[in-house]
């Protein structure tokens, strides 16, 4: 099998800054630590899987708190105590039970349309119980320290972005193949045998795939980390599900107030709701931030987010990327989205690239 290798991939290592906000993640590259979703495998539940959701939810609690204390234990370098009895109900289990109570209610994304996908009844997704996988390989393009990455793209998305570049797989739910939860799990653990540093689930949008990229943890059994790389527009109770198995961060931070994520992507409260999640994804994990810089929103978007990462999230990562470009329904009307018509100049990926310096956030490496 052909791999492309970059040096850069190797040599961000080097960078001190990198090692020290990713160090977790690079243990589990070394096998010095465990994946997060093996550890939640260990824990177990007498609870009932059948119970009422309130009661699962204050299982989920008690057992989230636990959780961390033994990833910590783990990591300190505690021996793991798995399940003994393969009939035993863990953590991952319980919330795998939640998942499928909540495709029934959907608010796996922010947005909260209700409909129960069980009964294939499709909300702003369109999409039903079933998830589609458009491709899977090994990606050299993402940042430096997560190639080569083992990239899972999921059809369909929660976001209406006008300047959507893969809008053949995010506006059409039924793009790609269907994939069930056993089959996800053999398709990241030949990724992982491949070579892959992470399994990273994108699209379109990983949220409204939640239920069956939690149910595939249950059958993989690598020590490999679980990368999540999404828009980040879910709930609260989506996070939740997240935060105890998921390792590194991708996610996007686009807009530095809610008018532009409203008439750009539009969804509502979208600054309240991801800077949020960000925070909890930070809490958490280890995460690496993008921001998309787009023309003629520098002071409005770029600037307002760096400050609140410097604020809020002074550890992480920040891809300052400058790839935007008019596609989509931008290219296909460009009166009507003038300001985002043309490509991001220079000057203004200097702007950003100065305002990320005087803050102290570390971009370069990964740049």
């Amino acid at each position: 099998m052909w791999k492309i290798y970059r040096p850069d991939s190797i040599r961000v290592w080097k960078d001190a800054e990198v090692v020290r906000r990713l160090r977790r993640y690079r243990h589990i590259i070394d096998q010095e630590r465990y994946a997060k979703y093996m550890i939640a495998k260990d824990i177990v539940t007498s609870l009932p899987l059948d119970s009422s959701l309130e009661d699962l939810w204050i299982e989920h609690h008690a057992l989230s708190a636990k959780h961390s204390d033994y990833v910590h234990e783990v990591d300190s370098g505690a021996e793991r105590h798995p399940a003994i009895l393969p009939s035993a109900r863990s953590f991952l289990d319980l919330k795998i039970e939640i998942a499928q109570r909540i495709l029934q209610d959907c608010h796996f994304c922010e947005r909260k349309c209700g409909v129960d996908r069980t009964k294939d009844d499709k909300g702003w997704c369109k999409l039903g119980s079933e998830s589609r996988v458009s491709s899977a390989f090994l990606h050299s393009g993402e940042e430096a320290p997560l190639v080569p990455s083992g990239t899972i793209f999921f059809s369909s998305c929660c976001f209406g972005c006008v300047f959507c570049q893969n809008e053949d797989i995010s506006t059409n739910p039924n793009s790609g193949q269907v994939i069930t939860t056993k089959e996800l799990a053999i398709l990241a653990e030949s990724l992982f045998r491949d070579g892959a540093l992470n399994i990273n689930y994108v699209g379109g949008d990983p949220i409204p795939n939640t239920h069956t990229i939690l149910g595939s943890l249950s059958h993989q059994t690598s020590n490999m980390t679980q990368l999540w790389n999404s828009n980040l527009y879910c709930s609260e109770e989506t996070m939740k599900l997240l935060v105890d198995v998921f390792d590194v961060w991708l996610p996007d931070f686009k807009y530095g107030n809610n008018e532009c994520a409203e008439r750009l992507s539009g969804v509502k409260e979208y600054f309240n709701v991801v800077s949020r999640n960000h925070s909890l994804a930070y809490q958490y994990g280890e995460v690496i931030i993008r921001h998309l810089v787009m023309p003629n929103h520098i002071e409005c978007c770029t600037f307002p987010i760096l400050e609140w990462v410097a604020e809020h999230m002074p550890n992480c990562i920040v891809n300052i990327m400058g790839q935007y470009r008019p596609e989509h329904r931008v290219r296909r009307e460009r009166d009507k989205f003038q300001d985002i018509s043309r490509r991001v100049s220079r000057e203004e990926m200097q702007l950003a690239q100065a305002k990320a310096d005087a803050l102290g956030i570390c971009w370069r490496p990964v740049s």
